[in-house]
């Protein structure tokens, strides 16, 4: 067991540290959690066509529509990029994913060399130079960001009527943890903030679990949908209550009701995970006795 230090600021307990006492450790909020790639040089690309927007009121009638056109195009360009990236982070997150139903990135690659295109020809530079932006400015936007995923991942030999219905579901199950996270921001608790955290850790455990098995989504629907939509409201209710009165004791019954949903879908995943294993366990056996009336001996 590992002894945890707390003190009066920590955001992780209330204890001095000559009271720390022995604890299991928690679930850490930012298992799996990698960081994200929709910032940096996606940023970027919303502030290098500022200039053309500036530029634009220094040009005739058509320059003007032309150069607030290629501006747009641009800023459009660099949304589906980081739609995309944020996109293929989800997909890369999954053991089993569809692609992308648009290739935003490529998108984004087209549009980028479009809005070139357009700012070169506005500028009075002909038309073979503005052809040459653009198709560098498409071809180096490609190469820094790549493509979109393609094809699907994992998906081979799976019904896709149940991989469908589990997309629908855990999309819906994120949502409310989405939401949750919306609202305990309200609240202005860092150390709750962290305890939502660590729910939906366990919550997205069970997630990619039934992503992997989609036969398991009977038995986990009302982990995905009724308990995830009460853990959203009761959350909400918690960030109005304690945002205005920081009552103690409404602050104990939320934690309360997380320690028990956590505990609820920590189990839930567990006893899946022991079902597929007893599934494989029989496929082995009906193997093995298939081999042996072949007759084929294991050495």
């Amino acid at each position: 067991m590992a002894r945890r230090y707390g003190g009066k600021y920590s955001p992780e307990g209330e204890a001095e540290p000559n009271d720390a006492k022995t604890v299991s450790m928690p679930t850490n909020p930012y298992r799996g959690l990698t960081r994200t790639r929709a910032g940096g040089r996606v940023n970027l690309l919303f502030f290098a066509p500022l200039p053309l927007a500036f530029r634009a009121f220094w040009q005739d009638p058509a320059g003007l529509a032309l150069m607030l056109t290629a501006f747009g195009t641009l800023i459009l360009a660099a949304w589906l990029t980081r739609e995309g990236l944020l996109a293929q982070e989800s997909y890369e997150a999954r053991k089993i994913a569809r692609r992308p139903a648009i290739p935003r990135k490529i998108f984004g690659s087209i549009l980028t060399g479009a809005g070139l295109f357009m700012a070169g020809v506005a500028a009075n530079h002909g038309l073979i130079t503005p052809v040459l932006f653009g198709g560098l400015g498409a071809v180096l936007h490609f190469l820094a960001f790549g493509p979109d995923p393609l094809k699907d991942k994992g998906m081979e030999g799976i019904d896709s009527f149940q991989t469908e219905r589990v997309a629908r579901a855990v999309g819906e199950g994120e949502e409310y943890l989405n939401a949750m996270s919306d609202a305990i921001k309200r609240a202005q608790d860092r150390k709750m903030e962290s305890r939502v955290a660590r729910f939906q850790t366990t919550a997205r455990d069970l997630f990619r679990t039934v992503e992997e098995d989609p036969r398991d989504l009977t038995a986990a629907r009302k982990y995905l949908t009724v308990y995830l939509m009460g853990a959203r409201d009761a959350t909400i209710k918690f960030a109005d209550i304690y945002g205005r009165s920081r009552d103690p004791k409404a602050r104990a019954d939320y934690e309360n009701l997380l320690d028990d949903l956590e505990q609820n879908f920590a189990a839930r995943t567990r006893a899946m995970l022991l079902d597929d294993k007893s599934d494989l366990t029989v496929e082995i056996e009906v193997l093995r006795e298939r081999l042996q009336r072949e007759g084929v001996r294991s050495q």
